[in-house]
């Protein structure tokens, strides 16, 4: 929990700022150190676990640091775009690893197994000494974010304004770089090296879809991480537990840090589906919305232009719409509804507010069209089809100018009769 909460919290930093393959390539960029640490703990200090936990960590974060610094070269000195350096630098790290990692399988095979519990995750075996390095690694984090909120909230969104205040871009940048780091080694020992990244971003996306402030993201973030770490340690316990009872022959596991990552994962697509403004089945029903509306707006200018006092059958208005004819005649139950249509013998007929809604729609209509013919020289097939899809968007303000432009033009050349 201790490292999700980290991670959280310096994955919405690493989100905002749109660096998202950073943290994966700064976790493979931390195997090698982990290799390394473990083959020297066993080489010197056999036995002794908590030098063992320091050694393989103080390694993750050498050679994470390292490829920070790579990162830094390929970019600013050699010109390589940033993304073609981080995936260079993610292979060539991983692959060092490796091959260390290939040697050490058969020169030290009990360090080569345990190297594997930071590949993988292995939550199962962390000691007490554990909570104490996480517990002071997390506190460090969350010590730092707090004392340079401001000045991380404003590199984030304006780095110009931020150097012309006088804030140490560099310098930051490189505290977050350490932060960053520190979150891969804090998560590197109970989700694994190849998952890391998940725990930095998935928080911090699900965050995202819930609110428009920083600091409000930056506590949904950590609220989604810790929770992220407590089910997935609880369901990886449980889950076992409930497969071994049932089937006791199966010798299925559910790994913890994969458990960790699959809760987070499914708490940022629950954010992404049901999130309030930002969430899929919120955009779509405010899509759906506005094309209900489109279609309504659309039928009664086609009645009012068939005439305003004049009754009409359903059979006249499909003619105006293209879609299903059960969808039509709810379309039409709507615009009665709305006090718009009245229907009476089985016609309809526009009512007065409907005709002055029709009438304004039109209105809108052609004031757009006669702004792009005569301001833009837009011809008049291209106009039309830009005011049918404006005249349904058009706010007050953009109609008021229109209105002074277009030198308040009363007369609709396409209506029966000039009628204005």
């Amino acid at each position: 929990m201790l490292m999700c909460l980290a991670s959280a919290l310096v994955g919405v930093v690493v989100f905002l700022k749109k660096e998202s393959l950073l943290g994966e390539t700064l976790s493979h960029a931390s195997y090698p150190g982990v290799i390394l640490g473990v083959v020297a703990s066993g080489s010197w200090l056999i036995g002794n676990q908590e030098w063992t936990s320091f050694l393989t960590l103080a390694g993750a974060f050498a050679t994470s640091l390292l490829g920070l610094w790579c990162i830094h070269l390929l970019v600013e000195k050699a010109g390589v775009h940033p993304d073609s350096a981080l995936c260079f630098i993610l292979a060539t790290f991983f692959g060092i690893g490796l091959t260390i990692a290939s040697v050490v399988q058969f020169t030290h095979t009990v360090l080569y197994r345990q190297s594997l519990a930071y590949l993988y995750g292995q939550a199962a075996t962390m000691t007490d000494i554990h909570i104490l390095i996480y517990g002071l690694l997390s506190l460090a984090v969350i010590v730092v974010v707090i004392l340079f909120y401001k000045e991380l909230q404003i590199l984030t969104f304006d780095r110009d304004f931020a150097k012309s205040i006088g804030i140490p871009a560099h310098r930051m940048d490189l505290l977050l770089f350490v932060l960053i780091v520190l979150a891969v080694v804090l998560g590197i020992r109970s989700v694994g090296v190849v998952l890391m990244s998940a725990m930095l971003i998935a928080p911090a996306v699900a965050a995202r879809q819930w609110t428009h402030r920083l600091s409000f993201m930056m506590g949904l973030a950590g609220i989604f991480g810790i929770v992220s770490g407590f089910l997935g340690n609880y369901l990886s316990v449980e889950l076992g537990d409930y497969v071994a009872r049932r089937y006791p022959s199966s010798r299925m596991a559910f790994p913890t840090g994969p458990m960790i990552v699959v809760v987070a994962t499914a708490i940022c697509l629950v954010s992404l589906a049901f999130a309030p403004e930002r969430g899929l089945l919120a955009r779509l029903l405010r899509v759906a919305y506005f094309r209900n509306r489109c279609c309504q707006e659309n039928l009664l200018k086609a009645m009012w232009r068939m005439g305003d006092a004049k009754d009409v059958a359903l059979s006249q208005v499909r003619k105006h719409h293209t879609g299903y004819f059960f969808y039509l005649k709810w379309l039409m139950k709507r615009l009665v509804h709305n006090g718009w249509v009245e229907l009476k013998g089985g016609n309809y007929r526009l009512t007065s507010d409907g005709m002055r809604r029709a009438g304004h729609i039109v209105r809108l209509h052609r004031l757009w069209e006669v702004y792009l013919a005569h301001y833009l020289g837009v011809g008049v097939e291209g106009a039309h089809r830009s005011a049918e899809e404006m005249e349904h968007i058009l706010t007050p303000e953009l109609e008021e100018e229109l209105i002074q432009l277009c030198k308040n033009l009363q007369i609709d050349q396409m209506k029966p009769g000039n009628a204005s």
